[in-house]
């Protein structure tokens, strides 16, 4: 896509107002029904600006440009203090790598164009494409209805997912623990918080107090490690009433980094704040205080990959640390062309309206084009590439309406719809370029909310470690020699959503939550009638043929089809049966019993990790993504 590009750089020898004796010049740059101004300067006579504007040349109408140099008046209208006007047809083009086109000085001239005037500007004008390095910072025309706030979050960005580590809180024991109210049996358990997120040990079942749990906590952080792991010894007095026994904030620097399950992580010992309530003998107060203790055994797990979004659309699987990582084995260009026939999603001036961008997120590397203000068919032409490293992974692209636009707009942005394409079903090397319908689940039903253009290509840099792959776990090691259960997988997902929401919502623009949310799937752990049934009728069509065939073992059963086996034998039974010992059989059938032997060998002797045949399978396409 062309643009015309106006960098507007500095002015000098500017006149002053002879009435204020004064100068607060501003550049207004002119391209048919287009303005764009720069800011004004107070008492400048060289004012340097350097801004950039940016006009769609397939929406230019007119042949001139013209970039007019005006006085802010604060009474009345602004004073015109000199232009310069450019023929469009002498603009040359720029396409990088060329180097930048340097600026020049122009001269002003009259109102009417017939002479030069005191004062100059420095300028450079070029035609080039979106690939352009001005292009980010310029001022659009396509925008140019966007209030001044609102331009901020209409450009074109790169996100970065904060890298996140499992903390495994290995609860031992405690020593010293004294209740609050003396001569009472403490029912002690240790509460966990790590920012919003806590977890709790089960009561001890002895009374005593030095109890003792050997519990594991487990938590989803995110470096920088910004928050503590606050620990607190408490007794439950009633079934709404906890007391604080002891208290321990730990920052997270504290604990080392394990990268296998076989290094032993040492425990230790750290002291609890000494906690305690005042009582009354005789006529003095006295403070109740005690030391006690707490046995931790705390590490970062890094062999582990932290999942933030489902497993059955997985974008990345591996571990957290980055001494485990393998080489890429290719590389996936994604070029995000535009849309075609989308629905309004809101009003504007009285006429339905949509300012679509999008949002690809593949491994840790999340991008959002640049809005396209007002229109149904919006146009991208934006092209990004992302490294891989495993070819069982899925990238999504999502459409959102943008609708912090202007300091009025301040309801989250609107889904307009995703596209998911699993990498395995690429050929490599092959150039697509399709277009992918954008369905919308709504309570009224699906809905087709218009349609995504993209061209994709997946590079592979190594055939040989592709097909290695396909005979490993798609997750680490760790998943399957020391695994989580379910409920702690969905409730790690939640926590380490909402760490990944709140730090990109923390950049600038931000990426809000509701777009990460909507990525991630953030409620795909949640009941649906919908998928229980769809997932039910895919279950009995794979069992169809086990159903069939007890329904025909029962109908033997009941002589319903009386049926004599020998009239249907086939020879090689027969053979089988007059077969001579030792056996006269070549062999592959010895090989066969021999693998039925191995197959059924002492659990001792087997691998934790699934076999290559399992791997396999697992790694092959599934059906779930036509299920909405």
């Amino acid at each position: 896509m062309y643009y015309l590009y106006v960098r507007v750089v500095k002015a000098k020898d500017l006149l002053n107002n002879p009435i204020t004796m004064s100068c607060d010049p501003y550049i207004e740059v002119k391209l048919g029904n287009y303005r764009g101004t720069t800011r004004h300067l107070d008492k400048k006579t060289n004012p340097e600006w350097n801004q950039v504007f940016a006009f769609s040349k397939e929406r230019i109408q007119s042949s001139l440009l013209e970039i007019f140099v005006k006085d802010k008046e604060m009474v009345g209208r602004d004073d015109y203090m000199g232009k310069v006007v450019f023929d469009l047809n002498e603009v040359p083009t720029r396409v990088p790598p060329d180097s930048p086109l340097a600026p020049q000085w122009y001269r002003l001239e009259d109102r009417r164009g017939e002479g030069k005037i005191r004062g100059e500007v420095m300028l450079a004008v070029w035609v080039g494409t979106q690939a352009d390095e001005a292009f980010p910072e310029a001022w659009h025309s396509d925008a140019a209805s966007v209030h001044r706030e609102g331009v901020v979050n209409i450009r074109s960005k790169v996100y970065v997912s904060p890298k996140l580590w499992y903390l495994r809180v290995n609860v031992i024991e405690a020593q010293d623990v004294q209740p609050n109210v003396r001569g009472r049996a403490p029912e002690v358990f240790v509460k966990a918080q790590v920012g919003n997120q806590v977890l709790k040990t089960k009561i001890c079942e002895t009374v005593t107090l030095n109890p003792l749990w050997n519990e594991d906590l487990i938590f989803v952080v995110a470096e920088p490690f910004e928050e503590q792991l606050v620990l607190t010894v408490e007794d439950r007095v009633s079934p709404r009433k906890d007391d604080v026994l002891g208290r321990a904030s730990l920052p997270l620097t504290l604990f080392d980094k394990r990268l296998d399950h076989r290094p032993v992580v040492h425990s230790q010992w750290f002291d609890l704040e000494k906690f305690g309530i005042g009582f009354l003998e005789g006529e003095t107060r006295r403070e109740l205080r005690f030391s006690s203790r707490i046995h931790l055994r705390v590490c970062l797990e890094g062999a582990y990959h932290v999942m933030d979004e489902s497993t059955m659309y997985i974008s990345d699987q591996r571990p957290t640390a980055r001494q485990l990582w393998k080489p890429p084995i290719g590389i996936l260009e994604v070029g995000i062309l535009g849309a075609n026939d989308l629905l309004p999603t809101k009003m504007r001036e009285g006429r339905g309206a949509t300012d679509a961008y999008c949002v690809a997120k593949y491994g840790q590397k999340w991008i959002r084009t640049r809005t396209m203000v007002g229109t149904f068919a919006p146009t991208w032409n934006e092209q990004y590439t992302w490294e891989v490293f495993d070819p069982s992974t899925v990238i999504t692209i999502g459409v959102f309406d943008n609708c912090h636009l202007g300091s009025s707009d301040r309801h989250g942005d609107s889904k307009i719809g995703k596209v998911r394409i699993r990498l395995s079903t690429l050929e490599t090397d092959r150039l697509y370029r399709h277009t992918y319908p954008l369905i919308l689940l709504q309570p009224s039903g699906v809905k087709k909310m218009g349609e995504l253009q993209l061209a994709l290509r997946f590079t592979c840099l190594s055939l040989a470690n592709m097909i290695y792959l396909y005979g490993h776990p798609l997750l680490p090691k760790m998943h399957y020699l020391h695994p989580f259960t379910v409920n702690q997988l969905d409730s790690l997902r939640y926590q380490a959503m909402n760490i990944v929401a709140a730090r990109l919502g923390r950049a600038e623009p931000p990426l809000r939550k509701e777009v990460v949310e909507y990525m991630l799937d953030v409620e795909s752990h949640m009941w649906s009638m919908r998928r229980c049934k769809a997932n039910f009728f895919r279950i009995m069509s794979l069992l169809s043929g086990l159903i069939s065939m007890f329904k025909w073992f029962s109908d033997v059963r009941q002589w319903k089809n009386p049926l004599s086996w020998a009239e249907a034998v086939h020879p090689d039974e027969l053979d089988e049966e007059f077969d001579t010992f030792p056996t006269s059989k070549p062999h592959d059938v010895v090989h066969a019993l021999v693998a039925g032997l191995y197959m059924l060998r002492h659990p001792r002797f087997r691998s934790k990790l699934p076999s290559v045949p399992i791997n396999f399978f697992r790694r092959l396409p599934s059906r779930i993504d036509s299920m909405l």
